[in-house]
């Protein structure tokens, strides 16, 4: 079965929502499951809970069925998310635009050319799909 991934801020920003309602529409029209991802940065030192982000998620878009809520804990988001994404063997990743500006910054410092869905889909093996501001 086709995994989508879409990694959201907490409390959920305009940008966030609009993120999760393309991956919505892109797990429906794939008939794929679908992981909302929030990184806690251990240096915030707020960290949220699984049911939390499932409760705002919840809250914005009702029950979603095939579904699955992760939060991971570590110091760079850009990082967890590509470990996340490595570990969910993603077939699709839903980022914001300014996801995309911060992980070309990223991938800047190991390569010449930080184009983000090159550099995915060659070393991750997926689709991403970034939705503008």
């Amino acid at each position: 079965m086709t995994r989508v991934v879409v990694p959201v801020r907490y409390p959920l920003s305009r940008r966030s929502k609009r993120t999760v309602e393309r991956a919505l529409a892109v797990a429906e029209d794939d008939d794929a499951d679908l992981t909302v991802l929030h990184v806690n940065l251990y240096q915030n030192g707020h960290p949220i809970t699984r049911s939390e982000l499932k409760r705002a998620i919840e809250t914005e878009f009702g029950r979603l069925p095939s579904v699955r809520y992760v939060v991971r804990s570590g110091f760079l988001v850009e990082e967890t998310i590509l470990d996340e994404i490595a570990a969910e063997d993603a077939d699709i990743v839903v980022i914001g635009h300014r996801q995309a500006s911060r992980w070309k910054r990223l991938i800047n410092r190991l390569v010449r050319d930080p184009d983000i869905e090159s550099f995915l889909k060659n070393h991750l093996d997926c689709t991403v799909i970034t939705v503008s501001g």
